[in-house]
């Protein structure tokens, strides 16, 4: 997929004044961290998102919930689709996609030694983020470039959506993938976005679109 069609989801949002701002900007999907441990955490029964404009994804992002905790917030008003960003099983994901959730499973790079391979889990887009140790995220980390060609090589059935420390100054380094999703790289502070830092990946992402 060339850069110019590459979609957004603006994540870790806490404020409606925000949510509304990325839209305007040109946000394709918002993201709402429902991990109550995370700095960035909302509850996705917040009214206010449900009252979202219409055609924008809200994605609710979880942490090994259990399952039914998972199919409960899958099924709020307001929440299009889960992000699993934990260590949740190739079977945890198949059964709530047996049950008609859309859902994105999330994997960090590099991949630790042992752990569970892509290819064991069904058919799902995948979120690229950094490994951190002792984290899920959210961190600013950028993975290393080489890891994410490495991985989209051995995945090319996969839609993919790249994370790991985004910001307007280094899009340019995105190829590849369906998607990019960024918390940190356009925040004042954890769960504030500014303003001026969305309007300039926005500016940026037009501006690679003229390149292409």
């Amino acid at each position: 997929m060339s850069r110019a069609q590459v979609r957004v989801k603006i994540c870790g949002l806490t404020t409606q004044a925000d949510a509304l701002e990325a839209i305007r900007l040109g946000a394709h999907a918002l993201g709402f961290n429902a991990w109550p441990r995370s700095t960035r955490y909302i509850d996705p029964a917040t009214p206010w998102i449900q009252h979202l404009p219409p055609f924008v994804t809200r994605v609710a992002i979880l942490v090994n919930h259990p399952l039914a905790e998972a199919m409960r917030i899958g099924r709020l008003v307001g929440i299009d689709a889960l992000q699993l960003h934990g260590d949740e099983s190739p079977d945890y994901c198949a059964r709530l996609l047996a049950e008609g959730f859309s859902c994105i499973k999330a994997f960090r790079l590099p991949a630790a030694d042992g752990g569970i391979p892509a290819h064991a889990y069904p058919a799902m887009p995948v979120l690229l983020d950094a490994a951190v140790a002792g984290t899920y995220g959210g961190t600013g980390t950028v993975i290393e470039q080489s890891e994410v060609e490495r991985f989209i090589a051995a995945h090319p059935e996969r839609h993919i959506i790249l994370s790991g420390g985004l910001t307007p100054d280094n899009v340019d380094r995105i190829k590849n993938v369906d998607a990019i999703d960024l918390a940190s790289g356009v925040e004042s502070s954890p769960g504030i976005k500014c303003s001026a830092k969305m309007a300039c990946l926005f500016a940026a992402l037009r501006s690679l679109q003229e390149q292409d």
